[in-house]
């Protein structure tokens, strides 16, 4: 990657010369105003891929505080409870008008002089097809944040916006455009040229199957509100090459300084934990036992089966839909899939290489107590002391504690004591990936159920997308039992791909009073996904595919699980906790919060401010496309509208 940005550099003062832009009114600018010949395209497209990968000032706040928290894969808090940042989103915005699309447009525009006036190179055509599919998807990216962009823009004139339908059809175009496009008999790039693609080393092959593999993507989006045209063009993109196995996998490698190619997970105060989300998909999922998983020592601390822990109905938030609610899990879990282990560390495993926790953590890092306020008293009453090491929680977001209580759980916000990301997703050793295989198989698996024509069976791609992410995982071990299995997750979903059976309305359950150690019973419903088929289905085919779909995406993908709970209302995502009312989302109430709406998850990004204030006529026409109010909680085109 060093190479990468040191070859870059050497045209960093042409491109500042005419690239550099953060204000919305110069996106009337051409941007290829210095001479084509000055420039190649291969430095565009790098730049492209190279500012849409992310910087820690951007990663920070778009993948992780607005991406993850949206997609359930970090805590729901900020944008998820209807609290967007209009310095995040500005930031983000200027970052793809100004960098990331402007750069792949430049270089679109210097090919096309290039080749008019014959001074350019024999792979010059080939590498303005490359801009044209990544160009396909970082406007992909932008439309699903944000909703109506232009598709002329940011070329020299100033630019209409178009609404999210037209935006779809126009990438869909040029995805397979582009993709046929292609000479993959040109194989002779110089190393030169390959460095400056950070993805395939312009691989033209790979990048046909990246195109075709993106389409399906993009085609599967359209699947409830344009069910002709995305059946249309996924049969057609399935029908070519697309990625099928991990070399093709569209991936970045991260570095851990602070440029374009940091990871975007590198930053320490961000604990990356599980989620109650993830949790309750997980508990039980393909009946592993943790005992086949976990070390010697830890075995000790696995609980017995429908054991739900400690049981604190003052302390623990109750006013959500999260199955889980009121509980602390004072042990490991009996099943759950193997992957957990793999992606987050058990609190305490200070000798796990992969922990990521701070230095004091083996002393203070997971204990917490339980306390009450004393009666005015200048000190609280400590009722309970928890030890976190060696246990498994997660905790919806949103508020805890009700009107009037003055109560504390020092538990659920202690970083130590909670699953957290393994360290080599955290450490910038990794690769981002962008797209991979297992997405592949299990777009596939989504189209067979929906009857398409696909070229192989719905139950062999869900079965080879779970491979996948075993296999990434390392898990592969327990991948015959996983998919054989019946037991169903704590959201009533089973692996078993002819295991279709509803769960019963409910299970006996056992645990322990929190505050006396006294045993109960119980009885443990599982929730009720109103926004998937009025609630009545919890183990159909899809739900298995967006189940696992959403495991298999963890970490790397957190836009695409955002898009699909969008899409499909799938899978299972908890209300977030409203002891005490949430202000940006009023819709959820005291009298509602065992339902599922889609006005308790946002459903895009605002437009930043600097948008009306400088293209007031522009920020007019995109919110007008965009058929609703410029708000968190305005679904787009293709998204679920009730």
């Amino acid at each position: 990657m060093r190479k990468i940005l040191k070859k870059t550099s050497l045209v960093g003062g042409v491109l500042l010369a005419f690239l550099s832009c953060s204000e919305f009114e110069e996106l009337n600018i051409d941007p290829v105003a210095a001479s084509g010949d000055q420039v190649q395209i291969e430095y565009f497209i790098n730049n492209s891929i190279g500012g849409a990968q992310q910087d820690p000032h951007i990663a920070e706040r778009v993948f992780v505080l607005y991406w993850d928290r949206a997609s359930r894969m970090i805590k729901p808090a900020g944008i998820s409870a209807g609290s967007p940042n209009d310095g995040w989103s500005s930031d983000y915005y200027n970052g793809y008008i100004s960098s990331w699309l402007r750069n792949i447009n430049a270089g679109i525009k210097v090919a096309d002089q290039q080749m008019e006036v014959g001074t350019a190179r024999e792979h010059t055509p080939n590498l303005k097809q490359v801009a044209r599919i990544w160009r396909a998807y970082i406007m992909s990216e932008m439309a699903d944040n944000f909703g109506p962009i232009p598709v002329d823009g940011f070329q020299g004139v100033n630019p209409e916006y178009s609404d999210v339908q037209t935006v779809y059809y126009y990438i869909l175009e040029e995805l397979k455009e582009a993709s046929n496009a292609l000479d993959l008999s040109l194989t002779n790039q110089s190393d030169a040229l390959k460095d400056l693609d950070p993805a395939y080393g312009y691989d033209y092959a790979k990048w046909r199957k990246y195109a075709n593999s993106l389409r399906m993507r993009l085609a599967m989006r359209l699947s409830e509100v344009d069910p002709a045209k995305a059946q249309s063009e996924f049969e057609s993109a399935v029908a070519g090459d697309f990625i099928k196995e991990a070399a093709d996998n569209f991936a970045v490698e991260e570095n851990n300084g602070w440029d374009n190619f940091t990871g975007v997970m590198t930053r320490p105060w961000y604990n990356q934990e599980i989620t109650a989300t993830l949790n309750n998909l997980m508990i039980g999922l393909g009946g592993i036992p943790s005992a086949d998983v976990l070390s010697a020592a830890q075995q000790a601390h696995i609980k017995p089966a429908n054991y739900m822990g400690l049981r604190f109905d003052e302390h623990f938030a109750l006013k959500t839909n999260d199955p889980s609610a009121g509980y602390f899990f004072d042990g490991l879990q009996n099943t759950i899939d193997p992957r957990a282990y793999k992606i987050y560390t058990v609190p305490g495993d200070f000798n796990n290489p992969q922990y990521m926790g701070n230095s004091d953590e083996k002393s203070t890092g997971v204990i917490a107590n339980i306390v009450q306020d004393s009666e005015g008293k200048d000190v609280d009453d400590v009722l309970k002391t928890l030890n976190g090491a060696n246990t498994w929680n997660a905790y919806a977001g949103g508020n805890w504690v009700a009107p009037g209580k003055k109560i504390k759980n020092e538990m659920i916000n202690l970083a130590g004591a909670l699953p957290r990301m393994v360290k080599k997703y955290r450490n910038g050793t990794s690769e981002r990936v962008f797209f991979a295989s297992w997405e592949s198989h299990f777009l596939i698996a989504e189209a067979a159920v929906r009857g398409w024509t696909v070229p192989m069976g719905g139950k062999e791609a869900y079965e080879q997308g779970i491979a996948d992410s075993f296999a990434y995982n390392g898990t592969s071990s327990q991948l015959s039992d996983y998919l054989a299995s019946e037991d169903y997750s704590r959201v009533g979903t089973s692996v078993s791909w002819t295991h279709t059976d509803e769960p019963p309305t409910s299970i006996a359950v056992t645990y322990k009073n929190g505050y006396t150690g006294a045993a109960g019973t119980a009885t443990l419903k599982y929730p009720v996904n109103n926004l998937y088929e009025n609630g009545n289905i919890k183990n159909d085919l899809l739900t298995k595919i967006i189940t696992q779909k959403f495991i298999a995406q963890t970490p790397w993908l957190p836009l695409e699980t955002w898009n699909d709970q969008r899409r499909l209302g799938l899978p299972f995502f908890e209300n977030l906790a409203i002891e005490t009312p949430l202000t940006n989302m009023p819709a959820l109430t005291d009298g509602n919060y065992m339902t599922s709406d889609i006005k308790f998850f946002p459903q895009r990004l605002k437009y930043p401010s600097n948008f009306p204030n400088n293209i007031p006529g522009g920020y007019a026409q995109a919110v007008d496309k965009l058929g609703g109010p410029d708000d968190v909680f305005t679904p787009l085109w293709w998204a679920k509208q009730e």
